[in-house]
């Protein structure tokens, strides 16, 4: 199954994430090299963020969510997991 994992991050986000980029970068190489993550990146302009993921339910992708350092640091006001159907490609 896919799921995407959708941020909508701070005004401020490109300033603030400095700090904690590289714990994020780690975070989701973490998940990216144990076949969780298959793609990520923010929206341009940096008002929020996508990442898709194939796993067996959505409990992985909200866990991923819950323990990301942009996420505990108040970067992301707010995050939502969808199921996604995937009709081309995957």
């Amino acid at each position: 199954m896919y799921f995407a994992l959708f941020y909508d991050t701070v005004d401020d986000y490109v300033t603030r994430r400095q700090p904690f980029r590289p714990a994020h970068l780690t975070h989701a190489a973490k998940a990216h090299g144990a076949g969780l993550l298959r793609l990520a990146g923010a929206f341009n302009p940096a008002d929020g963020a996508l990442f898709v993921f194939q796993a067996e339910d959505a409990k992985a992708v909200e866990e991923f969510a819950r323990t990301d350092p942009y996420v505990l640091n108040g970067l992301v006001k707010g995050w939502r997991v969808r199921e996604w159907t995937v009709v081309v490609g995957g």
